[in-house]
């Protein structure tokens, strides 16, 4: 039978394309509903009664699938992909110089902070050694712990 009118106008109501409207035939048994009724729905309002029956349903949109980026997303999340083939921007364009130096400076400070806390080095040694941080004079903590070890500025 056709019901070409009835898919336009239920596609109308819905705000959707004729091919994305369904009729469930199956859910018109259920209700008693006979395919003549459905036949004789010629407007708007009369369709939008099967709508609210479920008799007439609209499929849902194909779209594009995320699946494929949520994955290489926590992928990133972990530290992956992140090689030189996935570069685009220069070092400074990833990550800013002042950035770099700002975790540096702040993990060698705190760092004589412990070291001073602790009563591992004297007073002196740790105003010394803050200055030399500031100088951008050590690479990295390891660094630090080096100099300090090789000078002997570790207290006994």
């Amino acid at each position: 039978m056709d019901l070409q009118l009835q898919k336009r106008l239920a596609g109308s109501v819905l705000k959707a394309s004729t091919k994305r409207v369904k009729i469930d035939f199956e859910r018109m048994e259920e209700l008693g509903v006979k395919t003549e009724d459905l036949k004789q729905a010629i407007t708007k309002k009369d369709v939008a009664g099967f709508i609210a029956d479920g008799i007439i349903t609209e499929k849902q949109k194909k779209g594009v699938s995320r699946g494929r980026a949520r994955k290489s997303h926590i992928q990133k999340t972990k530290g992956r992909q992140q090689g030189h083939g996935s570069r685009k921007g220069k070092p400074n364009a990833r990550r800013s110089t002042k950035r770099t130096w700002i975790n540096k400076i702040r993990l060698q400070r705190a760092f004589l902070k412990e070291l001073n806390d602790k009563g591992l080095i004297d007073h002196e040694v740790y105003k010394k050694s803050y200055g030399l941080a500031k100088g951008n004079f050590f690479r990295n903590k390891r660094h630090v712990k080096i100099y300090l070890e090789e000078r002997g500025l570790f207290k006994k």
